[in-house]
């Protein structure tokens, strides 16, 4: 039996119902790499069973809260030194006044970005911590997101690595929460790879805060970096270790890959970003080994070709703002809401707005906050079309 039969009869087993195994994965990989077209198709005919013809976003606000950081990783510029230009340190004022035009702009979801707890690094982050009355940062997460939730958007929470106390405390104002996996591979964090000077994003690290989330029922957005130097299989290991996670717990409630892009005056600023044809594989497999899982790839990291990787299984666009930049990636601008609209709708698709939490995991979520997203909400559980346009 041939590569190509061999290949084509695993894919037909995924279409069936059944699973593949990590084997499986590999085997699939190495047959496809050269010609995707098949796991293509396989991965856009599971997308359409199981997501319909309705890709979604969320509207989104980036609250950049503070970009002081513990770790040094080799490919990040979202980090920022104290006294830097771009050092960022929100006042409360500041919250509560991009809360209130945000919701101007018709945003629903509040993202709260910060660094990996910058106060144990930084004797200015624990003052500016104590001059606006907080002991860390995740006190003061708390209360922002309480000013998020009193303007009437709905906080979603990238802090790092959280210890489950942490997560329970956020848990009351977040309706979901994010922690980027990465890689599972041990690997990466060897000298001279990209994640060797920053200890928290050691994979056994991160594996065990998204297992604290899934016994708290936290909803998790998690996912990958594609093309940071990981192999294939690597890359497959880690698709299986969030599914892991998804099956032991299910609470992930969707998968990010992202493709690397270089960045100046950074480690890997010479590196080559992640090649389009290599990252479109990954994201169909992803497909085909997590069949029913909200898949998304941010669309600003791709400007040329997002909209080419409906075909190849995603339906969710992740966040997008109308006001404020993607501070993780500055370089790339967000698209504008109304040609994502329009590229998806050529696409064959119909783009609708969700809240940061998906509605198959609303059950999760604290009443309170259920109960203020079901004034927007329409019979799908995602935001109605007249509070978000």
């Amino acid at each position: 039996m041939n590569d190509l039969v061999f290949d084509c009869e695993l894919l037909n087993h995924v279409l069936d119902g059944k699973e593949i195994t990590k084997a499986d994965a590999y085997e699939i990989f190495e047959v496809v790499k050269d010609e995707p077209s098949e796991l293509y198709g396989t991965s856009t005919r599971l997308r359409n069973t199981h997501k319909q013809k309705t890709v979604t976003f969320s509207k989104k606000a980036f609250f950049n809260l503070v970009n002081l950081c513990r770790d040094v990783c080799s490919y990040c510029t979202y980090k920022s030194e104290p006294n830097q230009q771009k050092t960022s340190m929100m006042s409360k004022k500041n919250v509560t006044d991009l809360a209130k035009l945000a919701k101007k702009y018709g945003c629903v979801e509040a993202l709260f970005v910060t660094g990996e707890r910058p106060e144990q690094k930084y004797q200015e982050a624990r003052e500016w911590l104590k001059e606006n009355g907080f002991s860390s940062t995740v006190e003061y997460l708390i209360h922002a997101s309480e000013i998020a939730l009193s303007e009437g958007l709905f906080p979603h929470t990238n802090a790092g690595n959280l210890t489950k106390s942490e997560m329970s405390e956020l848990k009351k104002t977040n309706v979901s929460m994010g922690l980027m996996l990465e890689n599972s591979s041990e690997r990466l964090t060897e000298e001279n790879m990209p994640h060797h000077l920053a200890p928290s994003k050691n994979p056994r690290a991160r594996i065990q805060v998204l297992e604290n989330a899934g016994e708290i029922k936290l909803p998790m957005t998690t996912g990958l970096l594609v093309g940071i130097g990981e192999t294939p299989n690597e890359i497959i290991d880690s698709i299986f270790e969030i599914k892991r996670l998804d099956q032991q717990y299910g609470h992930i409630q969707e998968v990010i890959l992202q493709n690397f892009q270089p960045k100046q005056d950074t480690k890997m600023g010479d590196f080559a970003s992640a090649e389009e044809n290599y990252f479109k594989i990954i994201v169909a497999l992803t497909r085909v080994i997590m069949p029913q899982m909200n898949i998304q790839i941010p669309p600003n990291l791709s400007p040329d070709s997002y909209q080419s990787f409906l075909q190849v299984g995603i339906n969710d666009w992740g966040g997008i703002s109308p006001l404020t930049p993607d501070y993780v990636n500055p370089e790339f601008s967000w698209p504008k809401i109304e040609y994502v609209t329009k590229n998806t709708e050529n696409a064959g698709y119909e783009l609708k707005a969700r809240f940061p939490v998906y509605p198959e995991f609303t059950h999760l979520i604290n009443s309170n906050l259920y109960d203020m997203m079901s004034g927007i909400m329409d019979e799908c559980g995602l935001v109605r079309k007249e509070c978000w346009k």
